[in-house]
């Protein structure tokens, strides 16, 4: 089977859950899996930060996947988020991601007692040689514990399906030396909302992004600028676009993107408990910053 090539821009979806039962809130995120394609995004990707993996149930992240994958029905590629703490229960998830009819996976490592490299490579090399789909190395050490240092990322480019990386750092000097080292065995994603821009011109191919949820028409602006090599508007707008993110770097990401989809008309309930909702001052924030872009979608 012939498999699709990702870029462009690719929101980081939130996960809809029913704080009193568990249940996805199927009706929203059917509506804006659609309202993000018919705002021209690129591929979508369930189950990441914004996603709120790390307090999912494997059936809550299993149910969402079904869901993006039925409602997405070819249009976009969907590459969900697999995270785990044991190699075993990550090649469990991506088998059944791509039972569901994913298209790739976002791979990630969470760690709770330190791991040396040979461990961490082992997580990963184990996890792509038992799917066949491409994968996207994604390092946040910030969250995750685990790091992709420049040598660890050389070694695993190596392996065949392992075809992307989005790195989570937004040490530019660091993506350039994975690029320079990598060469055209992995395209980079770029995922710090500060340098976008940055990373099109080093030649990244795309942008995983959770404010793209929010804002997906100016995100996939941003990219056709790029790919266009009118860097100075770009620049001007990814200055512009800075401001929204300014309030997701004060607040958790999460609850801002949920509150600022509800402005929006998603009825997408709150962050996942023992997370907390935003305060009402925090949402007037949101709300306010959203008029700034009219990124508004009808009631749902």
């Amino acid at each position: 089977m012939e498999q699709p090539e990702f870029a462009g821009i690719y929101p980081y979806l939130i996960s809809p859950v029913d704080a009193a039962t568990g249940q996805v809130l199927e009706r929203p995120l059917r509506a804006l899996v659609d309202h993000l394609i018919a705002a021209g995004v690129h591929g979508l990707s369930p189950l990441g930060s914004t996603g709120e993996f790390a307090y999912l149930t494997l059936e809550q992240r299993a149910r969402i996947v079904e869901i993006v994958v039925d409602q997405v029905a070819r249009r976009v590629p969907v590459v969900p988020g697999v995270g785990a703490y044991a190699t075993a229960d990550a090649i469990q998830q991506a088998e059944r991601f791509l039972r569901l009819g994913a298209d790739g996976i976002v791979l990630i490592l969470q760690t709770f007692f330190p791991l040396g490299r040979a461990a961490v490579e082992s997580y990963f090399r184990a996890v792509a040689e038992a799917v066949p789909c491409p994968i996207v190395l994604y390092s946040n050490p910030q969250f995750l514990g685990a790091d992709l240092t420049p040598d660890l990322v050389e070694s695993l480019a190596a392996v065949p399906n392992i075809q992307y990386f989005k790195e989570a750092s937004g040490n530019t000097g660091r993506i350039l030396t994975c690029l320079n080292r990598v060469g055209d065995r992995l395209k980079m994603f770029s995922a710090s909302a500060h340098i976008p821009v940055l990373v099109f011109r080093l030649g990244g191919v795309g942008w995983m992004a959770g404010p793209a949820c929010l804002v997906p028409r100016q995100s996939v602006r941003l990219y056709e600028l790029c790919q266009a090599g009118d860097w100075d508007t770009a620049m001007a707008e990814q200055r512009d676009l800075w401001q929204i993110n300014e309030l997701f770097a004060r607040y958790n990401l999460a609850a801002c993107i949920k509150a600022g989809l509800r402005v929006q008309g998603f009825e997408v309930g709150d962050p996942i408990p023992p997370q907390q909702p935003l305060p009402a001052a925090a949402v007037e924030e949101v709300r306010a910053a959203l008029e700034r872009y009219a990124e508004r979608a009808p009631t749902r």
